[in-house]
């Protein structure tokens, strides 16, 4: 008799141990309870929060999405330096670079052109990147003589704007990094490769 009992325990001790770990790994979880589940801190299940263009009750305007407040500057975006942030001078005309060009800058330039402009330009500059392999489009060549010519800040002003087809990228690319590629096409031109090289 008493190792019958010895026996149940073990049986109930190892059912017990088995639903623990059952429910412990969540193959229980979702099954029906007619308890609702403990909450450590209910009010977690339903935060206020507005949703972007959302109506708002709160606020005089009735949206939640509100202009920034007069004469206020957002981080990073003071431009006290108008001839890095438009590369035009005072007076209107193109400018050259006004970053140190150095190993530094170039490197940066590289690293950028190839995330922003290869897919177009290629990787040597020469216009025939994926865009052409995929649709024979072909983008502007980076070695003709009217570019070598053209100053810094034109180039600077096509890659913020963009020029035809060419989207700008004032957005996605901060403006050190834009004249970083600009300082990385000149290397590109400078290092002056054949046309048939290039392909």
């Amino acid at each position: 008799m008493t190792q019958l009992r010895r026996n149940r325990w073990r049986v109930a001790a190892v059912a017990v141990g088995t639903l623990v770990v059952l429910v412990g790994a969540g193959v229980v979880r979702g099954l029906p309870f007619r308890r609702p589940p403990i909450h450590v801190n209910p009010n977690m299940d339903d935060q206020p929060k507005y949703r972007p263009q959302a109506v708002s009750r709160f606020f005089a305007s009735g949206s939640t999405s509100q202009l920034p407040v007069q004469s206020t500057i957002a981080r990073g975006e003071l431009r006290e330096d108008s001839v890095l942030f438009s590369g035009r001078s005072p007076f209107g005309s193109f400018v050259s670079n006004p970053l140190p060009v150095d190993a530094a800058l170039i490197a940066r330039g590289r690293d950028r052109f190839g995330i922003y402009c290869r897919p177009c330009h290629g990787e040597f500059g020469n216009g025939r990147g994926t865009l052409y392999e995929r649709s024979k489009l072909e983008a502007r060549n980076l070695h003709e003589d009217r570019l070598k010519e053209t100053p810094d800040g034109r180039i600077f002003d096509v890659i913020t704007n963009g020029l035809g087809l060419m989207q700008g990228y004032r957005f996605p690319i901060p403006v050190r990094d834009r004249w970083a590629i600009v300082a990385y096409v000149r290397e590109l031109q400078a290092q002056g490769l054949a046309e048939g090289d290039r392909r």
